[in-house]
């Protein structure tokens, strides 16, 4: 058969670089590694089978083999699964796991620096190349399962690998590592001796659920000595607690989630019942790098009858959810439904129910118990948790009840709704807040002004959903949410009568001046009014109480929909010295053409304010600038 030789990609030669010489200082893990490929390997087999009864494939003995050649100093781990086809060596082998490669060498290089480089590897599907670590040279044979011909794929972990068809290999995967010398010193132990293979397989590996075999050392005995299966096989999951160390579950949820660190938390569910399932989720410590993107892959393993049926099966848990990672293993689903129907399935409905309540009452638990640890949490997943007070009214609640946001009691404490209410003051009838990029952006707005001046809290969001969540939730205890940048604001009916008389002269003696600005900014504004939120500001700019704020318009033309653009309220303080000026220079003036420059500078200003920008920079910087030089 022909040879091809092809080499790496650039970035993926700078990956196995890193790889072979600092990413793990526990070279051990390149077992785990790939012992995990071939559990994965197993699994997809039969579920291929159970879907497609004609493939022909033998699946009466699925098994991982390890082999050791003393002699040649070679450590084969053999798999009988699925396989792969020339196409897909070539794919996902020959450029490193496809997609994704720049941002793992970008956060590598910062997990480097901080010291976290270890919990990287398997988040990127890239475990195979941590052979490189301890071996010289690595060669891999395969054949997909129901094809005749096999492929050879061989690498120094240099610049290239070699491609070749080949007759007679077996169904699965082979991967033949041709192991460098030991080196104590380096932690490259001799990965031949039976001792050393045991301990790994114990370590990491006890939990898969098929046989990992190996052939003891003869010990000057005759004959060949019978395989060894190294791993307990034990469903943890199935296991009752006192059964199971810590170690255990946490090398269980980095099986099946690709990321080495230990997790947050994690939650045992066991429903009895005329529906019984067992669940072991986990909630991670670090939210991956690609939570917000398409192709997250998210959802938890489903098993039946502790046989494997689907990787990400995210019908078991809502989208809001899709960081938690786990099993749920029941006992009466059909084995060979399909994802189609499967996400109808009036189990999977309940049992997603379920699930949700459970992992939303140990955040909750969290929270009551350990504020170090729901800091972590909130922090990694906060924003992502928040879609569900979006899409999933059921449970409103019980996710407001774990949420915390930033807000003007504290510099750096996060408050709950519930510790909000506590505070609020007697006659305050709304729970205000108020949107941004960033607390710094937000804290100095104008808006906050008379909320500072009163001592009236306000809740500072800075997450894109918040837009979203705040107006669809609409109230909390009876509390209203509330804008502080939308609609009228009077807090003088909160804590003190109202000045009626004073802010009637006002509208009276303002009239003709806002009467004449509303026409002067026409294009810009819907209205000019008097405020009752400002005291140092002399102008600020409000969306009406239904209207779509502007980062709610910029949110939904980024995601493709066109919405037509909202004007806003122009509001003036009347007690600074700015509008008042600008209200006697109208009055005293018949030619009020010179005026309309400073009208506009006074929205510009109210617009830059919020964070906004003007709608002619140009035209602002040389006004200001005219303005400057006529002063000096």
């Amino acid at each position: 058969m022909t040879t091809e030789t092809f080499e790496f990609q650039v970035e993926a030669r700078q990956l196995l670089q890193l790889m072979i010489h600092s990413v793990y200082s526990n070279k051990d893990v390149f077992l785990r590694e790939l012992v995990s490929n071939a559990s994965d390997a197993l699994d997809k087999l039969r579920l291929e089978k159970l879907r497609d009864d004609a493939l022909d494939a033998d699946v009466s003995d699925l098994h991982i083999e390890i082999d050791v050649d003393k002699e040649a100093r070679t450590l084969t781990v053999r798999d009988n699964g699925i396989g792969m086809s020339y196409d897909e060596v070539g794919r996902l082998i020959g450029t490193i796991a496809n997609s994704g490669t720049a941002a793992f060498l970008k956060e590598l290089r910062e997990a480097q620096d901080g010291g976290g480089a270890e919990g990287l590897i398997g988040q990127f599907g890239v475990g195979f190349y941590s052979g490189f670590m301890v071996a010289d040279e690595v060669t891999l044979i395969t054949r997909r399962a129901g094809e005749a011909q096999g492929t050879r794929w061989s690498s120094r972990g240099e610049a290239t690998y070699t491609l070749e068809k080949v007759e007679d290999a077996p169904q699965g995967t082979s991967v033949t590592l041709h192991l460098k010398p030991a080196d104590p010193e380096n932690q490259l132990h001799d990965y031949t001796s039976e001792w050393t293979i045991r301990e790994i397989v114990k370590r990491y590996s006890d939990f898969i659920t098929w046989p990992i075999r190996m052939v003891p050392d003869k010990d000057g005995g005759d004959g060949t000595p019978e395989p060894e299966t190294l791993n307990s096989m034990k469903a943890l999951w199935a296991r009752s607690r006192d059964e199971v160390s810590d170690d255990e579950y946490h090398e269980l949820y980095k099986h099946i989630s690709h990321d080495w660190r230990e997790p947050l938390e994690t939650i045992r569910l066991q429903a009895e019942g005329t529906f019984e399932y067992q669940s072991l989720l986990f909630i991670p410590a670090h939210a991956p790098h690609d939570l917000f993107t398409r192709d997250y892959k998210r959802g938890v393993q489903l098993y039946v009858k502790r046989v494997f049926i689907m990787d990400d099966c995210e019908a078991l848990l809502p989208p809001y959810l899709r960081f938690v990672k786990g099993v749920v293993d029941a006992q009466d689903l059909s084995l060979n439904v399909s994802r189609e129907i499967l996400q109808q399935d009036r189990h999977i409905r309940m049992m997603q129910r379920r699930l949700t309540k459970k992992v939303l009452s140990t955040v909750k638990d969290l929270m009551a118990k350990d504020a170090e640890r729901y800091a972590t949490f909130w922090r990694e997943f906060g924003t992502v948790l928040k879609e569900g007070l979006v899409t999933d009214p059921d449970n409103r609640d019980a996710l407001l009840a774990v949420a915390s946001f930033a807000t003007t009691h504290s510099d750096d404490e996060p408050t709950t709704l519930a510790g909000y209410v506590e505070r609020m003051k007697d006659g305050q009838d709304a729970v205000y807040y108020i949107t941004g990029e960033s607390r710094q952006s937000i804290e100095n707005s104008p808006h906050l002004e008379a909320f500072r001046a009163k001592g009236i809290e306000v809740l500072l969001l800075t997450d894109p959903v918040d837009e979203v969540w705040a107006d669809a939730v609409g109230e909390y205890e009876g509390k209203k949410l509330r804008s502080v940048t939308k609609g009228e604001i009077d807090l003088d009916g909160e804590g003190e009568a109202k000045a009626g008389e004073e802010r009637e002269k006002q509208a009276e003696e303002y009239a003709g001046l806002l009467g004449w600005m509303r026409e002067q900014l026409d294009e810009d504004i819907k209205e000019v009014r008097l405020s009752a939120r400002l005291t140092v500001s002399p102008a600020c700019v409000v969306s009406d109480a239904h209207d779509l704020t502007p980062a709610l318009e910029n949110m939904y033309r980024a995601m493709g929909q066109e919405v037509p653009r909202t004007k806003r309220i122009l509001e003036l303080n009347p007690s600074h010295p700015l509008v008042q000026g600008l209200n006697q220079a109208y009055r005293d003036r018949e030619d009020r053409s010179g005026l309309v420059e400073s009208a506009e500078l006074l929205h510009a200003l109210a617009v830059l304010a919020e964070g906004g920008q003007p709608k002619d920079p140009a035209k602002f910087v040389r006004a200001v600038s005219e303005r400057l030089e006529r002063t000096l």
